[in-house]
């Protein structure tokens, strides 16, 4: 039989994957091919998982990539990951381990994908249209990842079957444009596949799920008649904001009527870490007795908080005393919005969203504004301002956004204050062209007593609007297959 490899280059098998919301016990990995696995709708089944999966394990350490280098955070004196810092300088370098880890993560969870595609049509036991929401999961996946390799690296490899070493190894980038128009395709056949939430269970792809995501899709693209069709589209599915924008993140309230599509997590089943990365390595009283305080809350962020929105007091702490201390609070701002009670570093159960209505409320504006109807652009606006004061006495009004400019200072900041460490801070910087403005001076650490940031000059380059593809995967390929991003 030929020797089968996911592409490209580093994999784990499909079938090493514990889903978020299943446990599967699986026979050893050694016992496990296509000869005896693949064969069942449950194998099928099992198989979806592990897409799921990959993209579960990866996303808590999104931020590495996603938030580091922008105005969000700095790195603090714990040194707990590799290449951090130098993604936190703007420093990137195809050498960068974090830069590797996503692009390799990503690639085997779109491998896990092609696989279940490939033998789709093995099994004779689905049950109804089984088989058919199956496929559209897959697709769904497969278009968030490749969605999220295009928006890092430009054009990338698309690899839509299993291939072997050798072909692995000659496999080129193909244009974004190429990335996009598959990702589109996916994203189609996935809306005409899958069902409602209501017959899908939480934490797996939904109709609703696969709209919204195209609808974003075509904002990075600037396709604006297209964008607002699926976003607006995305209100058939009855998502609306929480009243109370804290509510969001605590565990009990995880499947809310705002979480269009979420990573699931158990705690101490298989829990995460991103709630212990930005608190206090000596703990957080009623939170962690201990935490990891990989980076720091940037007073860049900080200082933009309104007292008055709510999103301030869910996303930022500003005091904190370790656990079982007597003495007062002290002056240590950390990122509040992950930080809900967990029992060891890399246990907690809070689900992370991948897409939620803040999101493409945001987005229906964006697309409102370029189809030249700003005064619906801000009404769009104005629902997730009024959420988060309460009330509608700082909603803006046409003569905050009356030129284009003035828009996207609102819309840039808006998205800022509701997504903050949501992964989105990079990417709408970089698709907005305001990578360079925004970035080239920042302000990390606050001393209250004297009233003085500090002051930050970093030297963004307009080729960074793409992280190099890592040098591991280009010296992996043939000599000349898979080419560098101009300027690295």
């Amino acid at each position: 039989m030929k020797t089968r490899y996911s592409s490209l280059y580093f994999v784990v098998m499909l079938m090493l994957a514990i889903p978020a919301c299943e446990v599967v016990d699986l026979d050893p990995v050694s016992t496990l091919t296509e000869a005896n696995f693949y064969k069942t709708a449950d194998d099928m089944d099992k198989a979806v998982l592990g897409v799921y999966s990959r993209y579960q394990s990866r996303m808590p350490r999104d931020w590495t990539l996603l938030e580091m280098p922008t105005d969000h955070l700095y790195m603090s004196s714990y040194r707990h990951i590799g290449g951090l810092e130098a993604i936190n300088n703007l420093d990137f370098q195809p050498q960068n381990d974090i830069i590797r880890n996503f692009w390799q993560s990503t690639y085997n969870g779109i491998a896990r994908a092609n696989t279940v595609l490939t033998y789709l049509d093995v099994p004779d036991d689905y049950i109804g249209t089984r088989k058919e929401q199956l496929e559209a999961e897959a697709k769904f996946m497969r278009a968030l990842f490749y969605f999220d390799l295009v928006r890092v690296f430009g054009g990338v490899p698309k690899v839509t079957g299993i291939l072997s070493i050798d072909e692995s190894r000659e496999t080129p980038r193909a244009p974004a444009e190429e990335i996009y128009a598959l990702i589109i395709a996916d994203l189609t056949d996935a809306i005409q596949k899958l069902p409602g939430q209501e017959a899908m269970a939480r934490g797996r792809a939904t109709k609703g799920a696969a709209v919204a995501l195209l609808g974003k899709v075509y904002i990075y693209m600037e396709d604006w008649e297209n964008a607002y069709r699926y976003l607006e589209q995305a209100d058939e599915f009855h998502y609306r904001l929480l009243d109370d924008f804290a509510s969001l993140w605590k565990v009990a309230n995880e499947d809310n009527d705002e979480v269009i599509f979420a990573m699931k997590y158990i705690e101490n089943e298989n829990g995460h870490l991103l709630s212990s990365d930005f608190i206090p390595y000596f703990g957080v009283e009623g939170v962690a007795s201990s935490g990891l305080e990989v980076a720091l809350l940037a007073w860049g962020l900080h200082k933009e908080y309104d007292p008055a929105d709510t999103r301030k007091a869910a996303t930022v702490a500003e005091y904190w005393k370790a656990p079982g201390s007597a003495g007062p609070e002290e002056w240590r701002p950390y990122v509040k919005k992950f930080a809900v009670p967990h029992s060891g570093r890399t246990s907690s159960g809070l689900d992370l969203p991948v897409l939620r209505y803040a999101d493409i409320l945001l987005l229906k504006a964006e697309a409102l504004y370029h189809l030249n109807r700003p005064a619906e652009a801000l009404a769009e606006l104005n629902k997730v301002r009024a959420r988060a004061f309460g009330n509608t006495s700082h909603n803006y009004t046409l003569a905050d956004i009356a030129s284009p400019e003035d828009f996207l200072d609102k819309l840039l900041l808006e998205r800022q204050l509701e997504l903050a460490f949501e992964n989105q801070r990079w990417f709408d910087l970089v698709r907005t062209g305001r990578f360079m403005e925004e970035l080239d001076q920042v302000e990390w650490s606050y001393n209250k007593a004297t009233e003085t940031p500090q002051v930050v000059d970093l030297d963004p380059r307009p080729h960074f609007k793409y992280f190099p593809i890592p040098q591991h995967e280009i010296d992996q390929a043939s000599p000349g297959v898979l080419t560098q991003n101009e300027g690295y």
